[in-house]
């Protein structure tokens, strides 16, 4: 199974428009019984989520995981960090690349893989305004092209 595959539970749409991806990295998650529960079900939003490296651990900020309704007293705070499961010279290689050069780590996706929640990480470097534009020109130039050779291939 190739990287970011499998049975998909959030995605965050916006990265990609918001961001040039240079970079993939499949990390798990270290979660509590009820959050897992919660992940399955799909109740988790990455849209203001981010990573960072701490004292040569990852970390997933930001990330909301809805309470598990059955939970009760063992939900764990929605918002809390979370850790991420690396190895040690996946993370070195992170910290490397994030070192004074205006990246980031944004989750693209989280996804059950043999029954164990990942999270897809993107090494990113925020996109400004004008690139956006490029981009949705970009998209809008490709769909009206694909328009015009489907009514070509009709006749």
């Amino acid at each position: 199974m190739a990287k970011g595959e499998g049975n998909v539970l959030a995605q965050h749409k916006k990265a990609r428009h918001d961001y040039h991806i240079v970079e993939t990295i499949e990390a798990g998650i270290v979660l509590t019984g009820t959050e897992i529960k919660s992940v399955r079900a799909a109740r988790i939003q990455l849209k203001d989520g981010f990573a960072q490296i701490k004292n040569g651990e990852a970390w997933l900020v930001n990330v909301h995981i809805a309470p598990f309704e059955q939970g009760n007293i063992w939900n764990a705070d929605p918002e809390r960090t979370r850790k991420l499961l690396l190895k040690k010279r996946e993370i070195q290689h992170l910290a490397d690349e994030l070192k004074g050069t205006g990246m980031t780590l944004v989750p693209l996706k989280v996804y059950l893989k043999d029954g164990f929640a990942k999270v897809l990480i993107g090494l990113a470097k925020g996109k400004h305004d004008y690139d956006k534009r490029e981009s949705i020109k970009r998209r809008e130039q490709d769909r009206d092209i694909r328009r015009v050779m489907k009514s070509v291939n009709r006749r």
